[in-house]
């Protein structure tokens, strides 16, 4: 293991100072010797109502100054196990999301092609993960499962005559054959819909929903987690909108909807996850401008944190 895939220590340097990195590793190239790379993509061009999520992988990294490396229940160190580094951001058009799609995809080709990194990256709004599950797609030779947290669907029509927005993600994942939506699995939906012919396509398709509803019965989540299918060898995509969480722990994203999961709650879901082939993963939504003292941040980067320790029990 090399010795510079370790963070700054905050014994050494106090962690209120020095340049902001994801967790305080170590910043390289996109493409270089590295096990897991986290990436920003500060794009909010495809946002329906607040915006500022551009911000978010800025935000991210102020607060995981705050985070460390060893996992108290796995009894693991990320650090001892993969190189982590922070690779920058991606250059988005934050005037155009096609533009900004495409150069998204670019990235992901070009860190990913040949090569057995893997990447997680830290949004912006929900729209920026279409381009990287093309790409991933692409490089696993397969269709992905993926565990979707979010508030909603996101398997929306077109609004305002626009096909592709932070709604409709997954709906084009689906039809674009990047997804294998019958094996993937959605948590923490919930709230009003704008009619019954919203359950149309996931009902269609045969996506698995876990509503809080569901995970709330009998004794709660540890019962909820009994029943998580086992992902098993399948590449498998994690994708988490902060706004699975309720507006008490993630006032600052962009569509907050009331009755949410705690972050207590999403811990343990992500702690017992069967995965071997964790092929990559996004944390979004982050919206400093919302915030409130930096939870919804904070959150993001607990998030984090349970990812990378997937990524050590996981293989591409």
């Amino acid at each position: 293991m090399a010795n510079k895939f370790v963070p700054v220590s905050g014994r050494e340097m106090p962690r209120f100072s020095g340049i902001k990195t994801f967790f305080r590793m170590p910043h390289v190239e996109p493409v270089s010797d590295y096990d897991v790379g986290i990436v920003g993509v500060p794009f909010d061009g495809g946002s329906s109502y607040r915006t500022g999520q551009r911000f978010g992988p800025l935000g991210v990294r102020e607060v995981s100054s705050l985070g460390r490396v060893f996992h108290w229940g796995r009894m693991q160190s990320f650090t001892e196990k993969i190189r982590v580094a922070d690779i920058g951001d991606i250059p988005i058009v934050p005037v155009d999301l096609a533009k900004s799609y495409q150069r998204i995809e670019d990235f992901y080709d070009k860190v990913l092609s040949g090569s057995s990194r893997r990447l997680i990256a830290v949004g912006g709004d929900h729209s920026v993960t279409l381009p990287m599950l093309r790409a991933v797609r692409k490089s696993v030779g397969k269709p992905v499962r993926v565990i979707h947290f979010d508030a909603h669907m996101d398997t929306y029509p077109a609004a305002w005559d626009c096909e592709y927005h932070h709604g409709s993600f997954l709906r084009h994942a689906v039809e674009e054959g990047l997804v294998n939506a019958a094996g993937s699995l959605q948590i923490g939906l919930r709230g009003p819909l704008a009619g019954r012919d919203d359950l149309d396509f996931i009902q269609k398709h045969g996506l698995r929903v876990a509503q809080v509803d569901d995970i709330r019965r009998g004794a709660g989540v540890s019962d909820f987690i009994k029943t998580l299918p086992d992902f098993g060898d399948d590449p498998t995509y994690i994708t988490f909108d902060v706004d699975c969480l309720d507006p008490a722990y993630a006032p600052g994203t962009g569509t907050p909807v009331p009755g949410g999961l705690t972050t207590y709650e999403t811990q343990q879901i992500l702690r017992a996850l069967r995965v071997k082939r964790l092929v990559g993963a996004d944390v979004v939504e982050v919206l400093p401008a919302y915030d409130s003292s930096e939870i919804t941040q904070l959150a993001a980067m607990d998030t984090l944190f349970e990812i990378l320790g997937l990524m050590v029990g996981s293989t591409r």
